[in-house]
């Protein structure tokens, strides 16, 4: 378990800072290397050495493939390989057993392994470097506690976004660090604070509340249970990458967007720019392109699609559900480039559509198994439902309507509009309203039991 919400506010960041900036620039890596260590360790004091590993084997790969170019193949692969396996052996090794014994009626013992916080991130992490090693993109790395600090960076280290190293090379090296970036860091971090504790938790308890239903739910029920685990994993997500790209600021670092109000999107192709950023850019750029992109032939093209999101899928964790979801959103994207094409539709309707779309590819992915993804389907269109309304579809849309429309707006730029707003017209009242915000985000925590974030899973 990672640190409480308080302890990490309260007591770990406090003595970041007072560190880091205590010291001169020379030392701020190894600060910052020592704390995010001590960060991961707390919540898992087995699997540090597991990084540690990964770390100086990867950066000594970095090394060899640089240092001797007629290996550099071989060792690319070599590195490449040993990523995917240790990533694979921990998330995948009892959901590859599971359907072993499925599909050969065996019984082989499947061990429980716990999935060790982050791993998805810091293994991307690490083979984009590798990779742009190989590529000749960017030059190794030669100081294993500047390589060390990349990878083990706390701001984004469990949730994302995937920052690759030539993204922040330089900054690694020399950053602008001062108040008023320390400032912006501040309110970016406290407005992504106020997403994951004020919004992505209090949202999420009416999921949970519905979702343990189970059994006969109303259409009116199976909708609400929807749209809330939909805002919720918006807020959530883009809650902690928030307070990740705040962090890094306040630290002197730059971190790329990793969401763009997704929900505003007119189409599923542009859904895909503008959530998860950091992933749809990774796979993009070391899968989807070596495979030709969209520059093949259609079959080709399709297979580049269907290998794409059947990854994007299984990326997301060891169940079929996962991989149902991928092939769900392949086959749209698909759908949308060689079938239908609606130019001349008004942008609200397709915006509709698209979000028609995206609920639907919730459900499938906040299921705990696909036949439960089915059935909540069938019932959102009155197949299999105890109805289309009931009291209890009433009862919660009565006392959850101000929340979800207060999701509803937020999650369409509400916030960064007001915030404009103020900044321009009013920054007195944007002062007291982030103060205001900080006491009710620190109320909320101190009453609220510990409430992960749904990316540590991944």
């Amino acid at each position: 378990m990672v640190f409480s919400n308080v302890t990490f506010l309260f007591v770990f960041l406090p003595l970041v800072f007072l560190a880091y900036f205590a010291v001169p620039f020379r030392f701020k890596k190894g600060v910052l290397l020592v704390f995010s260590l001590v960060f991961y360790a707390w919540g898992e004091p087995v699997y540090i050495l597991l990084m540690l590993y990964s770390i100086v084997v990867n950066f000594y790969m970095g090394i060899g493939i640089e240092r001797y170019p007629d290996r550099a193949k071989s060792t690319m692969i070599f590195a490449v390989a040993l990523n995917l396996f240790i990533l694979g052996f921990f998330k995948y090794y009892g959901f590859l057993i599971e359907n072993i014994n499925a599909l050969f009626r065996l019984q082989l013992p499947i061990r429980e392994l716990a999935l060790p916080i982050g791993i998805s991130f810091y293994t991307f992490e690490s083979l984009s470097y590798i990779l742009d090693v190989y590529k000749g993109k960017i030059s190794c790395q030669k100081n294993i506690v500047t390589y060390a600090s990349y990878i083990a960076m706390f701001p984004q280290l469990l949730s994302g976004p995937i920052v690759r190293y030539s993204d922040i090379a330089e900054q690694l090296e020399q950053r602008k660090i001062d108040g008023v970036r320390f400032g912006e860091g501040c309110e970016r971090f406290l407005f992504g604070l106020a997403k994951k504790v004020l919004l992505a938790n209090t949202i999420g308890n009416l999921f949970d509340t519905i979702h343990a239903m189970g059994g006969d739910i109303s259409v009116l029920t199976a909708w609400l249970g929807a749209v809330a685990y939909t805002l919720q994993i918006y807020f959530d997500f883009s809650g902690y990458s928030d307070m990740a790209i705040g962090l890094g600021k306040m630290l002197g670092f730059t971190f790329l967007e990793n969401f763009n109000y997704p929900y505003l999107s007119a189409s599923v192709t542009e859904f895909w720019r503008r959530w998860h950023i950091s992933l749809g850019a990774w796979f993009r750029e070391y899968v989807y392109i070596p495979l030709g992109g969209n520059r093949v032939p259609v079959l080709k093209h399709i297979r580049n699609i269907l290998v794409v999101w059947f990854l994007t899928g299984l990326w997301h964790g060891a169940s079929w559900n996962f991989i149902v979801w991928g092939m769900y959103y392949a086959a749209l994207l698909l759908w949308e480039k060689y079938i239908f094409k609606p130019r001349n539709f008004p942008r609200p309707l397709k915006r509709l559509f698209t979000m028609l779309a995206v609920i639907i590819g919730w459900v499938i992915f906040s299921a705990d198994n696909l036949s439960g993804a089915m059935v909540t389907i069938l019932r959102m269109f009155g197949i299999g439902a105890s109805g289309w309304i009931d009291e209890t579809g009433l009862y919660y849309l009565s006392t959850n309507w101000l929340l979800l429309l207060l999701g509803v707006l937020f999650s369409v730029s509400l916030g960064r509009r007001l915030y404009r707003f103020l900044w321009k017209n009013c920054r007195p009242v944007l002062s007291i309203s982030c103060g205001v915000l900080f006491v009710l985000c620190v109320a909320y925590m101190v009453t609220q039991n510990y409430n992960a974030f749904l990316y540590f899973r991944f």
